[in-house]
């Protein structure tokens, strides 16, 4: 009788240590072995990995599945089949649904939606308002609560919190990690008029200018040091923001996501139009540039999808009626490994970013590392598979991408969540059988 249920190997094992030619064992959900090759173990199923790279499982640590209130953009399940069929095996998923994620009944809402219906494991942001402090106080006993997530300037939903006195108050008081969405709401609402006078789409990103990020940002890092609460900084979109923020790392982790660092004013405007819209904007060139050497001097701690999905028919009202946020999910590891081929960053580095931090930054437990004892969720990936992506294949019920029609080398060719496979080369091939996140 064999000591293990899968195999997985001839593969190139990602671990902390760096990429190992091992054999990895699974048992009852965990990481139960790291083999030598030419072992004589065996298990009822084997996975064979020749040729590919086995990383521990990714994790998408900002995504918005719109459940409740919201389901005819995306739902836990749609979102969660997305994420899998994408090598994501955990998502954490923001609070602006309708109702909003604001107490421990909501939280508890979510979780038991999930259990039922999603194909990765899972957990859920509280939202901060100006009337529940106690909530967030207390949301560290709640079950599957990541963390607390703040809206300094208004994006989607109702959530907005802008008041320096009660996010002091916050940031004294709650032990939960906070994330936040860094722009200044006061400069939003004075320059309005650039929205409401808007031609096209591209005054988006002249509304929401550098200064409005820059001047939250610095607001809330200078917030966090007289506080001595750390923070995570959401999508930073600005050189100026990624240079500001080199100097706190103290007090500050920094996330950037694939459309930031792959999207660019005003070309991809003009190719997508509405379809480019997001909070914080897509902005010119040297903001990307800015972003990827942030990424490349240590500066970036996590790369997120900010998984905002709106229908077709919402983005065609055309802009300002046009809704902000773009799918990403799905897209999240293949995109940013088509940029470890192109040699922008190393695939260790994107463990990093993908995996091994988000896990440390929200103290996921088990999670975010191949090693003895940890939940086999498990990425499989053929660095060298190309493909032409587009809108047909994604499955959240957005039904688009702003990647549609571009190429790329390096995808997700396997899923595996709690020693479960999911995924298998682009099919669905498991039950939802996600989980609560434990810190």
């Amino acid at each position: 009788m064999s000591a293990f249920e899968t195999l997985i190997v001839n593969g190139t094992l990602m671990t902390p240590d760096g990429p190992v030619l091992k054999d990895l064992a699974l048992n009852h959900g965990k990481i139960a072995a790291i083999l030598d090759p030419g072992h004589e173990e065996f298990a009822p199923t084997i996975i064979d990995a020749k040729d590919l790279h086995v990383l521990p499982g990714i994790i998408d640590s900002q995504v918005h599945f719109r459940e409740p209130g919201l389901e005819h953009k995306e739902d836990l399940h749609t979102g969660s089949k997305a994420a899998v069929l994408g090598g994501v095996t955990t998502f954490l998923e923001m609070p602006n649904t309708n109702p909003p994620t604001v107490d421990a009944a909501s939280i508890e809402y979510k979780v038991n939606r999930a259990k039922e219906t999603s194909y990765t494991n899972f957990g859920f942001f509280m939202g901060a308002t100006e009337h529940n402090l106690e909530n967030l106080q207390s949301a560290v006993d709640v079950e599957g609560c990541c963390g607390i997530k703040i809206f300094l300037g208004s994006s989607t939903g109702s959530l907005l919190l802008y008041d320096k006195l009660k996010l002091t108050r916050i940031f004294e008081s709650c032990s939960l990690p906070i994330a936040l969405h860094s722009e200044n709401e006061l400069m939003l609402r004075e320059r309005v008029n650039i929205k409401n006078e808007a031609k096209d789409v591209h005054a988006h990103y002249h509304w929401r200018d550098v200064d409005t990020a820059l001047s939250s940002t610095q607001m809330i890092l200078d917030l966090a040091r007289e506080t001595g609460k750390r923070v995570h900084v959401l999508h930073i979109s600005t050189k100026e923001e990624m240079e500001l923020l080199a100097k706190y790392t103290d007090v500050a982790t920094v996330e950037v996501t694939p459309q930031h660092l792959t999207l660019s004013a005003p070309e991809d405007y003009d190719r997508l139009g509405t379809y480019a819209q997001m909070n914080p904007p897509i902005r010119t060139v040297d903001h990307r540039d800015g972003l990827w050497k942030g990424l490349s001097n240590g500066t970036v701690d996590v790369i997120g999808s900010d998984h905002a999905p709106h229908t077709k028919e919402e983005k065609d009202k055309g802009y300002p009626h046009s809704p902000s946020g773009m799918p990403g999910v799905q897209t999240i590891l293949n995109i940013m490994l088509d940029h470890v081929n192109a040699g922008k960053l190393k695939l260790e580095k994107l463990v990093d970013l993908l995996s091994q931090r988000p896990a440390e930054l929200y103290s996921l437990k088990n999670k975010g590392k191949l090693m003895l004892g940890y939940d086999a969720d498990i990425t499989i990936v053929d660095m060298n598979k190309t493909h032409e992506i587009s809108d047909g294949e994604q499955a959240s019920k957005s039904g688009w991408t702003p990647y549609r029609g571009r190429k790329i080398k390096g995808m997700a060719v396997m899923t595996i969540v709690g020693g479960n496979k999911v995924m298998d080369n682009g099919e669905i091939v498991g039950e939802p059988m996600g989980r609560p996140i434990y810190r």
